[in-house]
């Protein structure tokens, strides 16, 4: 018999990128009507400057919203100001901030990049620290975190208590190589991004693959560590196929689908 008392809670978000052409308000509206706990403010069109972030703040909370993270499009190597993204996530009141492990992939990365993307990440991470934040890796391919192993190898040189990953399910793999690249990266992951790319970057329905999805839930609820699960890409892009999605997100993240 499963202990109930020891399942994490998994809080259903979405991101901001999911509706980039939206404005803050509709976003908000969407995410709201969709029952979503939260949103991860993307800097790349949403949350700009301060100003933005004021105002994607009080629409939040206003409809009942929190920030679940400050999905930033810094990299780290770049050792960059990035003073604007602590400044960001403290106006959102956003717990953590996504960063990119350097622009290039594992496998054509040389040891210069490698110790620059060390380097900056463990002084973001400090910077982050000081302000009660913490700090997530993007889970992305074309970065050190393309695969399991070279982004355990990147936590591990990184060696920072502050700092930890995503995950989503990398393009072109099947259910049971996702599932698998997980269960290995599972103790440090700190956020899902959830979509269905099928067979490769094309955007399909979440329930597409119900299978994986309902397995990386399972994991994630039995893993007993509480977790944001937030919707990234959804057919079309369309506001409509948000609200689709988070009726199986909901039904996923409670284990009842």
């Amino acid at each position: 018999m499963i202990d109930l008392t020891t399942l994490a809670d998994l809080t259903p978000g979405i991101c901001s990128v999911t509706l980039r052409s939206a404005s803050i308000e509709e976003v908000v509206s969407v995410a709201s009507e969709a029952g979503l706990a939260g949103i991860e403010w993307g800097t790349d069109v949403h949350v700009t400057d301060t100003a933005a972030a004021e105002k994607a703040r009080e629409a939040s909370e206003e409809a009942g919203l929190t920030a679940l993270s400050l999905g930033s499009y810094y990299r780290a190597g770049s050792f960059g100001d990035f003073e604007q993204e602590l400044r960001l996530a403290e106006t959102l009141g956003a717990p953590r901030i996504r960063i990119w492990a350097g622009g290039s992939g594992s496998a054509d990365a040389d040891a210069e990049l490698r110790d620059a993307v060390i380097r900056d990440a463990r002084r973001v991470a400090g910077l982050a620290a000081e302000r009660g934040i913490s700090i997530a890796f993007e889970y992305h391919a074309n970065t050190l975190t393309d695969s399991p192993e070279a982004t355990l190898d990147l936590l591990d040189r990184v060696g920072h208590g502050n700092v930890g990953t995503y995950w989503q399910p990398a393009v072109g793999l099947s259910d049971q190589q996702a599932l698998e690249s997980l269960h290995k990266v599972l103790p440090h992951v700190v956020g899902v991004h959830c979509f269905s790319w099928v067979p490769e970057a094309e955007r399909q329905p979440l329930r597409s693959r119900k299978q994986l999805w309902q397995a990386v839930s399972d994991v994630l609820r039995g893993n007993g560590k509480d977790m944001d699960v937030m919707i990234e890409f959804v057919a079309d892009d369309l506001p409509e196929n948000v609200l689709n999605d988070a009726t199986f997100l909901h039904s996923i993240t409670l284990g009842e689908d």
